[in-house]
């Protein structure tokens, strides 16, 4: 067995076990919290009601008898509408995978050629402005950030709308919905990327072999781009699988404010309706995503630099 192949197994086995651990957890949190799933029960229900809801939800097994039996199902039914969890996740999935996977691919176009930018113009005002927007993308809440933009270019100017996503309209009115909740969640991105190419780039551009690519002549555009760049992305390529879980998390309130139903608004009726089997499902299926992507992630990683092979 090679060495990459069992790195590769190595870290699916560690995936298997995450998976388990969070699916655990989050299930024994949600059935011991105060007002728990019992919480949906009517005040005025009868007996009987109470019985057959008890019964269907297994509250009358202990804790462990619930989650195996949890495990063995398909993620159950919304309390809420009666629908399947699944089909409410996938109805609602292809909103927060646009918004974040549009997020991510300009945060990381823009940041890697902002952060490689103010490097080579170190000490300039170009890197000084840099980085007094990367202060303050850092600084400033994604929520007050959401409702300034609103007011701005939808209640006085009125040049984007603030709510909704233009299904069933041209590709361009579609795109109009997504610039501001874009814009807004590279916010939480964008700044971190900027700064790990900024400061990677300067440490590689520090390096002997940097310092003997230009000795033995090679053109500027040779050494900053196949030398310098393809070292300096290690350490990003890293951190994009530590931002995703903040892309995701910053979905919720970014999908909240600015009235798109997504992942995030739907947990957050999950949550608000104590619709607990939502919740798991959303929990589980997020941490799939997030999980994958960090696989990716360290595949991608072991390409960039043949010295790594996945642990």
């Amino acid at each position: 067995m090679t060495a990459n192949l069992k790195g590769v197994l190595n870290r699916l086995w560690q995936s298997v076990i995450l998976v388990f651990v969070v699916t655990l957890i989050t299930f024994f949190l949600i059935n011991i919290a105060p007002g728990g799933p019992a919480s949906i029960m009517r005040m005025d229900a009868g007996a009987e009601q109470r019985a057959a809801l008890i019964q269907r939800l297994g509250l009358d097994l202990p804790l462990p008898a619930r989650y195996a039996r949890w495990l063995r199902g398909d993620l159950g039914n919304s309390l809420a509408t009666g629908e399947p969890v699944l089909q409410r996740i996938g109805e609602r999935m292809p909103y927060t995978l646009r918004l974040t996977s549009l997020t991510l691919v300009l945060s990381v176009l823009i940041g890697i050629v902002t952060g490689t930018a103010a490097a080579l113009k170190r000490g300039t005002w170009i890197d000084s402005g840099v980085s007094i927007l990367t202060v303050i993308g850092l600084s400033i809440p994604i929520f007050w950030l959401a409702i300034m933009l609103i007011l701005l270019f939808s209640v006085n100017l009125r040049w984007l709308p603030s709510s909704g996503t233009g299904d069933g309209g041209p590709l361009l009115n579609s795109l109009r919905y997504l610039i501001m909740p874009v814009f807004v969640l590279s916010a939480a991105t964008l700044p971190t990327i900027v700064r790990f190419t900024r400061s990677s780039m300067l440490e590689v551009l520090s390096q002997n072999f940097i310092r003997t690519a230009r000795a033995g002549g090679l053109k500027r555009s040779v050494v900053i781009y196949r030398c310098a760049l393809r070292n300096a992305l290690i350490p990003v390529v890293s951190v994009i699988g530590v931002l995703i879980p903040r892309l995701l998390s910053g979905a919720v309130i970014t999908e909240a404010v600015f009235g798109r139903p997504g992942m995030g608004r739907l947990i957050l009726e999950g949550a608000r309706g104590r619709d607990y089997p939502l919740v798991m499902g959303v929990t589980i299926v997020t941490t799939l995503i997030v999980i994958a992507s960090n696989f990716i992630v360290d595949i991608t990683y072991s390409r960039i630099d043949p010295r790594i092979h996945g642990g």
